[in-house]
């Protein structure tokens, strides 16, 4: 399955930013092993709450302080899709970036993130496949502390010709 054509992608991002992308695009022939890419962000009430009428994920443990206080949880927990999300961002954003598509994810969800915590998203580059395929180690952290663990394979876009 072919990705867009890389002059294209370089038009579009210099259409929507008025000449100047604010965004760097990546090549698959740019890449190595090793390189890694993070991104911040706080949690809060109106995140869930979007995330919750984007998704449809209403369940409870995420919307209502006093049922969540009846679980284990003690306290209202972010979805964990939500805390996966930042590294999407990370992957359509800042590495490989704009015209990188998912191939495949896989996901460990390791403790909750509740309102209030910056969760710190990374993906690092294990390996370089064929097919300008890129494989990435994924991890979440609050804290220090890993809160979502996984691998990432991604279709990188080549230089153009």
């Amino acid at each position: 399955m072919p990705l867009g054509s890389a002059r294209s992608l370089e038009r579009t991002l210099l259409q929507s930013n008025n000449g100047t992308p604010d965004v760097k695009i990546t090549y698959y022939e740019d890449l190595s092993v090793g390189q890694e890419a993070s991104m911040s962000k706080t949690v809060t009430e109106a995140d869930i709450v979007a995330f919750a009428d984007v998704s449809g994920d209403k369940n409870p443990v995420h919307l209502d302080a006093d049922y969540a206080s009846t679980t284990l949880f003690k306290e209202r927990i972010a979805h964990g899709m939500l805390s996966a999300s930042f590294i999407s961002a990370i992957f359509g954003m800042k590495l490989p970036g704009p015209g990188s598509v998912y191939v495949s994810q896989s996901l460990a969800f390791k403790a909750p993130v509740k309102i209030g915590d910056t969760v710190v998203a990374t993906a690092k580059i294990l390996e370089l496949m064929e097919k300008r395929r890129v494989r990435f180690e994924t991890v979440c952290a609050v804290d220090g502390k890993p809160v979502l663990t996984g691998e990432a394979v991604l279709m990188v876009p080549g230089r153009p010709a």
